[in-house]
């Protein structure tokens, strides 16, 4: 796994409030669920009808949000097997039919996205294991596709999150590489051990802080409880 370039930060405990040395960065990119938005309950709905007609247990909706973490690009083939793209396409035709009315964005989302943008000093973007297509319709359902200069989705590089390949298609238009200057923000490990292959710094933005030793030799560089918090946090840098 490729190292944080500046593994002294990302292993520290460093508090949210820009002390310690950290600075403003130039770029943030953003998890889309669960991180600025809240879809699970059309996730949820989609892969119990798919569980269902693969002939497995659905899952309950804390299991869903236990364990969806990877691309259906690279997650179906391990649950379905020779079954996977049929699987796919039962998933996304029941996806489709109600994600945007469900659709909702997390508290604080829209302010901080909203400062970001009247700040204009930070490239915006999103990676998401979400689907392009479909996170960009969400996006546009919204109104914040103008917002962000990217928006890329699962199949849109040549491999998915946690993969580098996905940060970098993320910067190619920003005159920017993957480095200090740029924070990955998202509430998992696979949000986490993405900033770290791509060598990005790590931000957790949840809830519960991090226990200790709970993401291994990707933990988070700092962590923000929620949108709001993370607004407050890049103030004081």
């Amino acid at each position: 796994m490729a190292r944080h370039p500046n593994r002294e930060i990302a292993s520290a405990s460093v508090p949210p409030t820009g002390q310690a040395g950290m600075s403003r960065p130039k770029a943030l990119l953003f998890d889309w669920d669960n991180t600025l938005v809240d879809t699970w309950v059309a996730i949820h709905h989609a892969l119990s009808v798919t569980l269902e007609a693969m002939g497995q247990r659905p899952w309950s909706l804390d299991e869903v949000r236990l364990r969806v973490r990877r691309s259906a690009r690279e997650t179906f083939p391990e649950l379905f097997g020779a079954r996977s793209e049929e699987a796919t396409k039962i998933f996304y035709d029941c996806f489709e039919r109600d994600h945007l009315e469900t659709l909702r964005a997390r508290s604080g989302a829209a302010e901080l996205l909203q400062e970001l943008t009247a700040a204009g000093d930070l490239y915006l973007g999103v990676v998401s294991n979400k689907q392009g297509r479909l996170l960009r319709k969400e996006a546009r359902r919204l109104g914040w596709d103008r917002l962000f200069r990217c928006l890329i989705g699962a199949t849109d590089a040549t491999r998915d999150k946690p993969a580098p390949e996905a940060v970098n298609l993320a910067l190619e238009s920003s005159g920017l590489v993957a480095g200090p200057e740029v924070w990955f923000i998202g509430d998992t490990d696979i949000d986490l051990l993405c900033a770290h292959n791509s060598g990005c710094v790590p931000i957790l933005v949840r809830e519960e802080a991090p226990g200790p030793g709970e993401f291994g030799d990707a933990p988070p560089a700092l962590h923000f409880a929620d949108c709001g918090a993370l607004a407050a946090g890049l103030r004081a840098l």
